[in-house]
């Protein structure tokens, strides 16, 4: 552990676009010494060892907590993650908090602690009511997969409304998690969240309302529709399609007075003597009792 922590850090001269291959900053801090443990050694317990080092002597606390949290999350340790992000955001400046929210709703979900997500997605939608969001700018700079890309203040808060419509699925409270799919629909549509909603119907037996939202994304009505989600949509279509055949022999059954439960017997019997011929209900051992006791009184 000690060797690995005392490597020396290659410096410009060293090396022609050491920096930029592998994104490690210049400098020799502990910050710099933790990036370097996570993207060139590929030794995560050295890295979180140096960000809690950045973290206590000041040095760069906004990345070096948030980027030990997703190392914390990648070994596992989310709880430990967690608590660390609430202990020492404090330290933090306020434009870093935003993207610290981001990281903990990440972690709640990951462990499963939907009383918490909800709780902090709430919240961050009563920064955008108050237009706290963004630090007040319409629009920030985010980041997806390696690139970056311009976030409105519409499409953060449809995004955060999916969010919340999920977590309300995970907690089977489909009816909540209906209304707020159809506010985040009515912000800034997308086909992944369209589908999420069809979800929220199924549970609920609406199975009209969901056949018309997959045909919509399946006619690319609505935005965002890839491959993977069209093939998704077609999924849904064929269990909506054969959940409303199912709903449809149950009404068929009911409008005939006949209760699965109840009835069921009685039914058979009825299509039994329509397509089988008479015979006695007595067992054949009976039957042959019955002729000799008849043979036996002549």
């Amino acid at each position: 552990m000690e060797t690995g922590l005392k490597k020396k850090i290659p410096r410009k001269n060293d090396k022609d676009l050491f920096h930029i291959v592998f994104k490690v900053p210049s400098g020799e801090g502990p910050y710099v010494r933790a990036k370097y443990a996570q993207l060139v050694d590929k030794d995560p317990e050295a890295a979180i060892y140096w960000f809690w080092e950045a973290i206590s002597v000041g040095d760069k606390v906004d990345s070096a907590l948030k980027d030990m949290a997703v190392v914390m999350k990648q070994l596992g340790r989310m709880d430990e993650a967690i608590e660390a992000i609430k202990s020492f955001r404090g330290l933090c400046s306020r434009n870093s908090q935003e993207s610290l929210d981001n990281v903990l709703i990440d972690l709640y979900k990951k462990c499963g602690k939907v009383d918490e997500q909800i709780e902090l997605l709430k919240y961050k939608l009563k920064l955008i009511y108050l237009g706290e969001a963004f630090n007040g700018k319409p629009t920030k700079t985010a980041r997806s997969h390696g690139k970056k890309f311009q976030l409105s203040i519409k499409q953060e808060t449809s995004r955060i409304l999916g969010n919340l419509a999920w977590a309300y699925m995970e907690k089977s409270n489909f009816i909540a998690a209906e209304a707020v799919y159809r506010k985040a629909q009515m912000i800034d549509p997308n086909a992944n969240k369209a589908l999420n909603l069809c979800c929220c119907l199924l549970k609920q037996g609406q199975y009209d309302e969901a056949d018309t939202i997959l045909k919509d994304v399946l006619q690319n009505q609505i935005q965002w529709c890839d491959d993977k989600t069209r093939k998704r949509a077609a999924e849904m279509a064929v269990e909506v399609m054969n959940k409303k055949l199912s709903s449809n022999l149950l009404l068929n059954s009911s409008s005939l007075g006949l209760k699965f439960e109840d009835d069921f017997v009685e039914a058979l019997e009825r299509v039994m003597k329509e397509w089988a011929p008479t015979r006695s209900r007595r067992l054949p051992i009976f039957q042959e009792i019955s002729q000799y006791r008849d043979q036996a009184a002549c």
